[in-house]
């Protein structure tokens, strides 16, 4: 099932190999890499090609996946510059989960908040999703902010690890559940 979804800026959709020079590229930043928890370093192109294969084969899975992998595009460069997920989607609780990368080189602009706000509107609005958990490593206080002004909130503390740079560290558990978002957000599900 391939989904594309429109933003004012950027295009989240299916990765492609044509995207494997900029996904290898995004993500063989430690700077980056360290606040992934799935994401070694060095990232290289055998990683790339492999997850892309991944991501096709979940896209063609079944008509009710357990996962959503989009490349972000920006849609003035035509180019990958992030990913986003929304993964782990349990259909009869009615819960999923993901995360958010920016390659570095375009951090700063907005279009992270932009890709996951509409992650956010795909799971609720679309997918009938009633809960969204995610969370951040200690110490990404970017992240937490974006997550905060969606309104997510924080939940509970795990410990975890950063497979990049193998760090021990706390990953802050966050939730967002449908209801608050409506009512964050002043819309009607089913309202464009």
């Amino acid at each position: 099932m391939e989904i594309t979804i429109e933003t004012s800026r950027l295009t989240l959709r299916p990765w492609r190999e044509e995207d494997i020079e900029q996904l290898a590229l995004g993500l063989n930043d430690l700077e980056l890499a360290r606040w992934l928890a799935f994401v070694p370093h060095p990232y290289t192109t055998s990683h790339a090609e492999s997850w892309i294969e991944r991501c096709q084969q979940i896209s063609s899975a079944s008509t009710r996946p357990v996962a959503f992998e989009f490349a972000i595009e920006l849609r003035s460069e035509r180019l990958a510059i992030g990913g986003v997920s929304l993964n782990k989607i349990d259909w009869k609780a009615g819960t999923g989960g993901g995360g958010i990368w920016i390659a570095k080189a375009y951090q700063g602009r907005g279009y992270g908040r932009e890709a996951f706000e509409a992650k956010v509107r795909f799971a609720f609005r679309d997918l009938g999703l009633e809960k969204l958990v995610n969370g951040y490593f200690d110490g990404n206080e970017d992240s937490w902010a974006m997550q905060r002004k969606l309104g997510y909130r924080r939940v509970g503390e795990v410990a975890s690890r950063s497979m990049a740079d193998g760090r021990q560290t706390i990953e802050h558990v966050t939730m967002l559940l449908r209801s608050d978002w409506e009512d964050r957000d002043g819309k009607a599900p089913n309202e464009a």
